[in-house]
């Protein structure tokens, strides 16, 4: 049901960009950028996050971690990982195709600095063999995200 709420989605809002299905999984980053042909970076990993008691979804490049210290000062809260199941029941996506696109209800989504340092970037598609291909401006604005700084500065270039 998730890759076709993810279709459904883009259908509606973004009826040029392709769902990428590939035959092996995508579910991890590594996989992910290896099936692609793309740097870690460009994926666009999607968290779901508690902030206190409300789910939100933080997109952020793929080689990315969250740093605690500037999320609790932009969110006034610290970061608290969903579970597996708390993942389908709130996006309707598997832990490995999480995306911001076709969600069963609307969430607040959130977008890290980090995915602007690549022109087009993969977010999974709601499958854990599914992404699409997205200029990362075009992805905050289908999605109505909101860009922030909450990701600990890379270690390497």
């Amino acid at each position: 049901m998730s890759l076709q709420s993810v279709r459904a989605f883009l259908t509606e809002h973004a009826p040029d960009l392709e769902i990428l299905e590939k035959s092996t999984s995508t579910a991890t980053v590594a996989e992910a950028a290896d099936a692609h042909g793309v740097h870690p970076a460009q994926i666009a990993k999607t968290l779901s996050l508690w902030l206190k008691d409300e789910v939100i979804l933080l997109m952020l490049g793929g080689d990315a971690r969250i740093d605690n210290r500037k999320f609790k000062e932009h969110f006034q809260s610290k970061a608290k990982m969903l579970n597996a199941e708390e993942v389908v029941e709130w996006t309707s996506h598997p832990v490995g195709g999480v995306c911001p696109f076709g969600l069963p209800k609307p969430l607040r989504i959130f977008a890290d600095q980090t995915l602007n340092k690549f022109d087009v970037v993969l977010p999974a598609a709601g499958a854990t063999n599914a992404a699409v291909r997205v200029e990362p401006d075009r992805l905050v604005q289908l999605v109505k995200a909101t860009w922030v700084n909450v990701a600990q500065e890379p270690l390497s270039p």
